[in-house]
């Protein structure tokens, strides 16, 4: 960078969460907003030495000096933490050279495919920051519209792996299960990791919180026990009790995995070959050796119909052969939710009852869990075929798969103040009298999240019929319960236009 170039000014910290996205602040009167010819929405470099840390940040124009004044450069809570300077420090700032990978994006736009080189320059740009969103939005829309080869989902997992960390545990079989989502309350990763973990399979899982659903793992498993684990405890805990239940938030495990899902949420884009990139390559770069993948089907689940789910299975196939996973990919009735509670608290109820063989615990829940964790106990060689599920369903039923998971919950903090129910209840009544003939994932999900799950931990629904269950008229099929008034009446107002159930045949 010339001197011509790069300009000082102060750092200053401002509190706004960009999320995923660095952003710097410029004051409309500092000097160089007009005379350097920067402009809001550009793309600046900023660094404290020509020798210190670097980052690219999206330049915001500001009149008000408590974000920052002229004689600073505000930096948002991303970018600052990213920079990891003191506020004060003199930092410098430059026009930021445009990403060079940027015509790739526009062959992809016009539908050509792109090569390894392709994918890899263009991961390596968005991972030092030099996309703005709406590029990368160009490149996901891109990539969804006109499609991608089985080739191109391959160069783009490898490409996301090189750009993080990647674990190494030193062990010859190392389990993960991830289930493609879109089922609210299928919380079986709670149930399989003890269960595997007490058979003595290495299983150190690491999962998401929340972004559209009512509730991640890790935002249920926080209802028991900390999840925000530093590296060295995480480890600590995986080798003591071979398997963990954490946020992945801390690590950088294909970290331009995490910033496209931030561009992809919003414009509500899930294409198969993304899909299939992101999860594989946290998978791969968390050290798993061996991966057992749930795909739900139903009417209102990711995927619709069963040719949708064989495509998908090849793909996960085809990819995990060639970066060395052993991948299994199941499919499962994903027609209704999965348990009775939907939010972080009810859904903690639902897998300690299944732990603690409680006679009302959900047996649907119970048994996914089952068939999900034989299948992973059979990736053991000491497992015969076919024998996963009594060897599953004996660590249940005896005990050893509670004591397993009392002692990561030990381990990782136990909460001793979990949060509780949510005080308002209002029940969802049958409008006619009949069977139950579909239950609507989305918008059951959607009043959760209306009720505040999963920022409100004990806001959720609480299911008390399945599909084909008899009703009569007036009689309950779910309850919502929520904290706060406002969020109440939201889902309130949700379930009278829609309550998601619909019961057919009159009894």
């Amino acid at each position: 960078m010339s001197d011509d170039n790069k300009h000082c000014l102060k750092l200053r910290r401002v509190g706004i969460d960009t999320y995923k996205e660095n952003v710097a602040y410029l004051h409309r009167d500092c000097h160089l907003y007009r005379s350097a010819g920067f402009q809001a929405l550009s793309k600046v470099e900023i660094h404290v030495d020509d020798n210190g840390r670097s980052i690219l940040a999206v330049l915001n124009i500001v009149d008000d000096p408590r974000i920052c004044g002229p004689e600073e450069l505000g930096l948002g809570l991303e970018a600052f933490a990213q920079l990891q300077y003191p506020e004060g420090t003199p930092a410098l700032i430059a026009h930021a050279r445009p990403p060079g990978s940027i015509s790739a994006v526009h062959r992809k736009i016009a539908g050509e495919p792109l090569d390894r080189a392709d994918y890899a320059a263009i991961v390596r740009e968005i991972a030092e920051r030099r996309y703005a969103k709406i590029e990368m939005a160009a490149f996901l829309v891109a990539c969804s519209e006109a499609g991608m080869d089985r080739d191109e989902v391959l160069y783009l997992t490898q490409a996301m792996v090189e750009t993080g960390d990647q674990l190494s545990w030193n062990e010859p079989l190392v389990a993960d299960k991830h289930c493609i989502g879109g089922i609210p309350g299928n919380r079986t990763s709670m149930l399989v990791v003890p269960i595997v973990a007490a058979h003595g399979m290495f299983i150190p899982k690491t999962s998401s919180r929340a972004i559209t659903s009512p509730s991640g793992t890790s935002d249920t498993m926080e209802v028991l026990a900390n999840v925000e684990l530093p590296s060295e405890l995480f480890n600590d805990i995986v080798r003591s009790q071979r398997g963990c239940l954490a946020w992945g938030g801390t690590s950088r495990l294909a970290p331009v995995d995490d910033i496209l899902i931030s561009v992809e949420r919003p414009l509500s884009l899930d294409s198969p070959g993304q899909l299939v990139a992101s999860i594989l390559a946290k998978k791969v770069a968390a050290g798993a050796t061996h991966l057992l993948v749930d795909i739900p089907m139903g009417p209102t689940a990711k995927v619709r119909t069963q040719q949708e789910a064989f495509r998908l299975r090849k793909l996960f196939e085809f990819v995990g052969d060639r970066i060395g996973l052993h991948l299994e990919v199941i499919i499962t009735d994903g027609r209704q939710p999965i348990g009775r509670g939907i939010g972080p608290v009810l859904e903690a109820r639902d897998v300690m009852q299944v732990l603690e063989n409680h006679p009302d615990q959900p047996r649907d829940l119970r048994e996914k869990a089952l068939q999900l964790a034989s299948r992973i106990l059979e990736f053991d060689p000491d497992v015969r075929g076919g024998q996963g599920y009594l060897l599953a369903r004996d660590i249940l039923e005896s005990g050893r798969a509670l004591d397993k998971m009392q002692a990561i919950i030990e381990l990782q903090g136990r909460n001793h103040s979990p949060p509780a129910l949510g005080q308002l209840c209002h029940e969802v009544t049958a409008a006619r009298a009949g069977v139950v003939s579909s239950i609507d994932n989305q918008q059951i999900a959607r009043i959760a999240r209306l009720a505040g799950a999963p920022m409100d931990q004990g806001a959720g629904v609480d299911l008390y019929c399945r599909l084909g269950d008899q009703v009569k008229a007036g009689e309950p099929l779910y309850a919502i319960r929520a904290e706060f008034p406002a969020d109440f009446d939201f889902a309130r107002e949700a379930a009278a236009a829609d309550n998601g159930f619909a019961i057919g045949g009159e009894i």
